[in-house]
């Protein structure tokens, strides 16, 4: 008997699959605990449309995360931050300042998806890399000043 499950079983697949399963495991089972409704015309139509919409919406999501990528790809950034006369911190930038920075530039990023390599602690220029996605990453450079 064939089913759409619809939600993820253990053995058998993730939600959304369509599987082959005995008769008695179907429907003792899978459709009795919800976990499974028979595969009829309606739910092969359902399951087609769900799929084709997630892909769509996956599609829209790459090429946004793509277009953010190449408008922050080569970004200076400057951050003006008090410091003694030698050009040491009181402190160090954090990626916090640095999504701030980015925030009054018009770029909406999360301060967890910027990577700093070491603590920020002197002024100069500084590569910073910003985890759009797992497949985007786009490389600033942070200009830090006193």
């Amino acid at each position: 008997m064939k089913v759409v499950l619809l939600k993820d079983v253990k053995g058998s697949g993730k939600m959304g699959d369509i599987i082959e399963a005995k008769d008695g495991f179907a429907r003792n089972f899978l459709i009795k605990n919800g976990l499974a409704k028979e595969a009829d015309a309606q739910a092969m139509s359902e399951h087609k449309n769900k799929k084709e919409a997630e892909a769509f919406h996956r599609a829209e999501l790459l090429k946004a995360n793509k277009e953010l990528r190449e408008k922050l790809d080569g970004k200076q950034v400057t951050l003006q931050v008090k410091g003694g006369e030698s050009g040491k911190f009181f402190g160090s930038v954090t990626s916090r300042e640095i999504a701030d920075k980015l925030f009054e530039l018009g770029f909406n990023i999360d301060k967890k998806k910027i990577v700093l390599k070491e603590n920020i602690k002197v002024q100069g220029a500084y590569p910073v890399t910003i985890k759009i996605s797992p497949e985007e990453t786009a490389k600033i450079t942070v200009n830090v000043i006193n």
